[in-house]
């Protein structure tokens, strides 16, 4: 049975990046199906996503990147979708590496699939050593409290199972998500594993994560963290 597969890519000023992602994406699959969430841009990422085959889902404003995915992930689940690939929009992702993303999901050994650019053989842009510091420290304090070894807890590069899909349409982080996804997959025993991928730096425009605020960001993810594992845990039928 062939599985119905959505390309999730939340996207804020992205223009000028958007189109080439999807137009790359498209030349990578066959058969596919994009939905990039518009995340209140200003500048003309829904207008020249429009310019694709992608569906567009613009939202009134700027909710940061976490709301954004959350659209993608309830967009998924409401038309039954049985694999969903988060990628982001600016480029840094090779869509070349889709299929070793996908293949765990596929095989049934893995709910979430994390692409890692911090696994052989591909070691290539890795970002920059302020954010590689922080990137690892993540990736200790994860492995350390899930005893599930993670490498690249910040990689956006993401494939899930529908059951993944089913839990981060109804439950998931707001603000920096994605290592404390991490977290709470594991609360819902959502299984995870990674996979080496090459990563590039973006053509155009800024991350979101800047040096001035590289600080911040650690101490708010770690605090994020560390009150996941509190948390009460949300009741999904899974």
């Amino acid at each position: 049975m062939v599985k119905k597969l959505l390309i999730i890519v939340p996207a804020f000023n992205e223009s000028g990046n958007i189109k080439t992602t999807v137009q790359e994406i498209l030349s990578s699959q066959s058969v596919v199906d994009i939905v990039v969430i518009n995340d209140g841009s200003t500048d003309t990422t829904a207008q020249e996503a429009q310019e694709t085959s992608a569906f567009v889902v613009s939202l009134p404003f700027n909710v940061g990147v976490g709301g954004a995915v959350q659209t993608g992930f309830q967009f998924a689940w409401k038309n039954n979708y049985d694999i969903a690939v988060q990628v982001d929009g600016d480029g840094q992702h090779d869509v070349s590496f889709f299929e070793p993303l996908l293949e765990p999901i596929r095989q049934n050994k893995a709910d979430i699939v994390i692409g890692s650019r911090f696994l052989k053989p591909f070691l290539g842009y890795r970002s920059s050593f302020v954010r590689r510091v922080g990137i690892h420290f993540f990736a200790y304090l994860i492995s350390f409290l899930t005893q599930c070894k993670v490498t690249d807890p910040t990689s956006g590069f993401r494939a899930y199972s529908r059951k993944a899909i089913k839990v981060f349409a109804a439950d998931y982080p707001y603000d920096y998500p994605e290592p404390e996804a991490i977290m709470l997959a594991k609360r819902f025993g959502l299984s995870v594993m990674e996979v080496p991928v090459q990563m590039r730096k973006r053509a155009i425009g800024h991350s979101s994560i800047r040096y001035f605020t590289t600080l911040y960001y650690m101490t708010k993810v770690t605090c994020a963290i560390l009150l996941n594992i509190i948390r009460k845990k949300k009741v999904i039928e899974l």
